[in-house]
Protein backbone atom coordinates (compact mmCIF):
# COMPACT_ATOMS: atom_id res chain seq x y z
CA UNK A 1 0.00 0.00 0.00
CA UNK A 2 1.21 3.42 -0.91
CA UNK A 3 0.57 6.21 1.22
CA UNK A 4 0.34 9.39 -0.30
CA UNK A 5 -1.56 12.48 0.20
CA UNK A 6 -2.49 14.11 -3.12
CA UNK A 7 -1.90 12.62 -6.62
CA UNK A 8 -1.02 14.64 -9.81
CA UNK A 9 -0.83 13.49 -13.15
CA UNK A 10 2.39 14.30 -15.18
CA UNK A 11 0.65 17.02 -16.93
CA UNK A 12 -0.19 18.74 -13.66
CA UNK A 13 3.17 18.55 -12.61
CA UNK A 14 4.86 20.21 -15.49
CA UNK A 15 2.11 22.86 -14.72
CA UNK A 16 2.69 23.01 -10.76
CA UNK A 17 5.93 21.91 -10.45
CA UNK A 18 7.06 23.81 -7.86
CA UNK A 19 3.87 23.94 -5.47
CA UNK A 20 4.14 20.20 -5.66
CA UNK A 21 7.99 20.39 -4.59
CA UNK A 22 6.53 23.09 -1.76
CA UNK A 23 4.19 20.23 -0.50
CA UNK A 24 6.62 17.72 -0.46
CA UNK A 25 9.34 19.84 1.18
CA UNK A 26 7.66 22.09 3.62
CA UNK A 27 4.10 20.17 3.89
CA UNK A 28 6.01 16.95 4.46
CA UNK A 29 3.39 15.55 2.27
CA UNK A 30 3.82 12.57 -0.34
CA UNK A 31 2.41 13.66 -3.97
CA UNK A 32 1.82 10.69 -6.17
CA UNK A 33 2.41 11.34 -9.85
CA UNK A 34 0.25 9.41 -12.03
CA UNK A 35 0.56 8.85 -15.64
CA UNK A 36 -2.24 7.24 -17.69
CA UNK A 37 -4.18 6.99 -14.48
CA UNK A 38 -1.41 4.74 -12.71
CA UNK A 39 0.84 5.64 -9.67
CA UNK A 40 4.35 6.07 -11.48
CA UNK A 41 6.01 7.81 -9.01
CA UNK A 42 6.29 9.75 -5.32
CA UNK A 43 7.67 12.89 -4.76
CA UNK A 44 8.81 13.35 -0.72
CA UNK A 45 11.05 15.80 1.06
CA UNK A 46 14.22 15.27 2.02
CA UNK A 47 13.16 14.59 5.84
CA UNK A 48 10.79 11.24 4.73
CA UNK A 49 14.01 10.18 2.38
CA UNK A 50 16.31 10.20 5.31
CA UNK A 51 14.02 8.16 7.50
CA UNK A 52 14.01 5.64 4.73
CA UNK A 53 17.33 5.23 4.22
CA UNK A 54 17.61 4.95 8.11
CA UNK A 55 14.90 2.52 8.06
CA UNK A 56 16.67 0.50 5.27
CA UNK A 57 19.59 0.92 7.25
CA UNK A 58 18.25 -0.85 10.36
CA UNK A 59 16.85 -3.88 8.54
CA UNK A 60 20.27 -4.17 6.57
CA UNK A 61 22.07 -4.60 9.32
CA UNK A 62 19.36 -6.79 11.11
CA UNK A 63 19.05 -8.74 7.67
CA UNK A 64 23.08 -9.89 7.94
CA UNK A 65 23.04 -10.11 11.45
CA UNK A 66 20.41 -12.88 11.30
CA UNK A 67 22.81 -14.54 8.11
CA UNK A 68 25.77 -14.28 9.86
CA UNK A 69 23.93 -16.13 13.07
CA UNK A 70 22.96 -19.08 10.40
CA UNK A 71 26.41 -19.40 8.59
CA UNK A 72 28.07 -22.73 9.14
CA UNK A 73 31.63 -21.23 7.77
CA UNK A 74 31.72 -23.03 4.77
CA UNK A 75 32.81 -21.49 1.79
CA UNK A 76 32.11 -23.08 -2.31
CA UNK A 77 34.83 -22.17 -4.73
CA UNK A 78 34.08 -20.42 -8.20
CA UNK A 79 35.20 -23.39 -9.47
CA UNK A 80 32.94 -25.53 -7.84
CA UNK A 81 30.18 -23.01 -8.75
CA UNK A 82 31.33 -23.44 -12.25
CA UNK A 83 31.13 -27.25 -12.45
CA UNK A 84 27.82 -27.36 -10.86
CA UNK A 85 26.32 -24.57 -12.92
CA UNK A 86 28.01 -26.70 -16.52
CA UNK A 87 26.11 -29.74 -15.52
Amino acid sequence: MVAVNRSVTTRELRQDLASVLGRAAFGHERVGITRHGKLAAVVIGVDDLEALEAFEMIRDVEEFKAAKAVDDGERVSLADVRAELAE
